[in-house]
């Protein structure tokens, strides 16, 4: 297996390491929860086929749901966000299209195009996430303050993260 081969599948064990062992206890306020993994999905290269995103959404999110004893509902909103990835992608192509093999990272299109793509795939996940756990919308209000305060502190934590390990040499 090449390089380029390894680093995706360490980075798959990786997230699901930190998610489970660092970011499963760290909530905020009992409101704002870290899902961190589901930067994995979104930061795989642009030409990915769907139907192996969703596939590596499943994977990825089963995983996190044993650990979780969460009975499928990470893989649920993770196999939704990367059958949205791509739509959402397509919507917000840059006027000059995208680069072939360069990730959809902050580095890549800066601060502006990495929060428009982020924040509405983020807050699909966190949606689905909340509200199936919820059982319904009967506590709407207090639901969406989790949502809110999750996306905020995903986002966050993924931005200090594509700021440190950003390219110095740019």
């Amino acid at each position: 297996m090449t390089r380029s081969g390894i680093l995706p599948f360490l980075a798959f064990f990786a997230y699901v390491l930190a998610q489970v062992l660092i970011l499963k206890s760290l909530v905020l306020f009992n409101t704002a929860f870290c899902f961190l993994y589901i930067f994995f999905i979104l930061l795989l290269p642009l030409e990915f086929n769907n139907l192996v995103l969703m596939l590596i959404g499943f994977v990825l999110g089963f995983s996190i749901d044993i650990f979780y004893d969460s009975l499928g509902l990470h893989a649920l909103s993770l196999v939704l966000l990367a059958y949205l990835r791509n739509y959402w992608l397509s919507a917000i192509t840059p006027q000059g299209g995208y680069d072939v093999g360069v990730p959809p990272s902050l580095s890549a299109y800066g601060l502006q195009w990495f929060l428009v793509y982020t924040i509405p795939l983020i807050f699909a996940h966190h949606f689905v996430v909340f509200f199936v756990e919820a059982a319904g919308f009967h506590l709407f209000w207090y639901t969406m303050l989790k949502v809110m305060m999750s996306l905020l502190f995903t986002l966050t934590v993924a931005l200090i993260l594509q700021y440190l390990s950003m390219d110095r040499r740019r």
